[in-house]
């Protein structure tokens, strides 16, 4: 067991200086068909041990740059409390889940010190459910509890039920999702943004060709260099806040969804730098 995200010695790794707080949160209760989003967080640090530490596209170590600190293990109950010390520091959670039940309790930490926030969130699924099997809080219903707090622009869908439909429809959040069989240019995506952004990141957004570790997943999804290119982009043009990885269940004996996701969330940290 790796002790924190990236193996860090504490010279990078202090609470004081680091830029970025990584905060694991193995929450899962509500998961619907597939299990293991509770290994998802340690998964992720343990692959980060092996990540290159230099970055050959952006030709630097980002962690000596801005330092990563990796707190302990979060309770949800705990998150908005955690998330809001960090936000309120001026510095960026990188939170780890879990199930994706856990996202709007972070945001609305972020909102609560990033006024004019919205989210970018990544999915196979809308999660525009009112209530699923007989929760509100269930993984599926995570944009429709972040939209009750900020505005959501919605990424790489593939899967929606029909009383998501109906309230997307009503509500005109179907402008704001771009479904996987017709992705939008990034710039039409950005553009319905706010300046102010927080990613939350399913897992599942990607094919199940590269991540077959999740418990829902959908054919048809978005690959490594869509999602990568459309980061960069974000980082660019907008001020990223924080971000969530949530729905990882790790296959035994199959560490690449897990390396992969570790790799996204380290070049993600240099992109926002």
């Amino acid at each position: 067991m790796v002790r924190n995200f990236l193996d860090l010695e504490k010279k990078f790794s202090s609470p004081k200086t680091s830029q970025f707080v990584v905060i694991p949160c193995p929450h899962e209760t509500t998961v619907s068909y597939g299990k293991g989003t509770k290994y998802g967080p340690q998964a992720i640090i343990d692959a980060s041990k092996y990540l290159e530490e230099f970055d050959e596209e952006l030709h630097h170590v980002t962690y000596k740059k801005v330092g990563v600190h990796t707190t302990k293990t979060t309770k949800k109950s705990e998150l908005i409390k955690t998330c809001l010390k960090v936000l309120k520091s001026k510095k960026i959670p990188i939170v780890l889940g879990g199930e994706h039940s856990i996202s709007p309790e972070v945001v609305k930490a972020a909102k609560a010190v990033y006024p004019d926030l919205s989210v970018l969130h990544f999915d196979a699924h809308a999660d525009l459910d009112d209530i699923y099997e007989g929760s509100k809080q269930s993984h599926a219903c995570a944009a429709r509890r972040m939209l009750e707090i900020c505005p959501v622009v919605s990424v790489g869908i593939r899967n929606i039920s029909e009383a998501g439909y109906k309230f997307a429809k009503e509500s005109k959040q179907i402008e704001k999702i771009h479904f996987g069989n017709n992705l939008l240019r990034d710039e039409d995506i950005l553009a319905k943004l706010s300046n102010t952004v927080f990613i939350s990141f399913d897992v599942d957004v990607f094919d199940p060709s590269i991540m077959p570790s999740t418990g829902t997943p959908e054919p048809g999804g978005l690959l490594w260099k869509q999602i990568i290119n459309l980061l960069k982009k974000l980082c660019k043009e907008k001020k990223v806040i924080g971000a969530d990885f949530v729905e990882l269940a790790p296959i035994e004996s199959l560490a690449a969804p897990d390396f992969m996701i570790a790799k996204l969330i380290y070049k993600l940290m240099g992109y926002i730098l």
